[in-house]
């Protein structure tokens, strides 16, 4: 009787290690850039979300001022007092407790006026305009 082994070979094994080492080295550095990228887009949204608050603040304010409106606005007059009109963000110091990576540059805003100001999230920073109201 012939009694026949199966399996794989000693050189097939490293094959499939070389392989798989080859394949290793091509796909971290794509995943270290992926995380920069994501950083990066997170930085972005945290700036947009400011944007996007600090001008319905100002429109809120401008509809105040017209008599069309009976709720009134915050007062910003700095960059970190946008932080605020964010929803769960009571002040600058709650948003860098949620936002723990992240600061909001102090750059003070005159009443009507608007000023661009900036999140910086580590090397990554993103702008947004900040309008000043009373």
């Amino acid at each position: 009787m012939n009694k026949q082994q199966s399996g794989f070979t000693l050189i097939e094994l490293i094959a499939v290690i070389v392989i798989l080492g080859i394949l290793a080295a091509t796909a971290i550095p794509r995943f270290v850039d992926l995380s920069a990228a994501a950083n990066e887009a997170a930085t972005q949204g945290v700036a947009g979300a400011l944007a996007s608050a600090s001008a319905l603040n100002k429109a809120e304010e401008v509809a105040e001022n017209a008599n069309l409106s009976g709720a009134t606005s915050a007062t910003v007059a700095n960059c970190q007092d946008v932080s605020a009109l964010l929803d769960g963000v009571a002040d600058y110091t709650a948003f860098q407790a949620v936002y723990s990576t992240m600061t909001i540059t102090s750059l003070a805003v005159a009443t009507g006026a608007s000023v661009t100001c900036t999140v910086v999230n580590g090397s990554v920073s993103s702008t947004f305009v900040g309008y000043g109201t009373d």
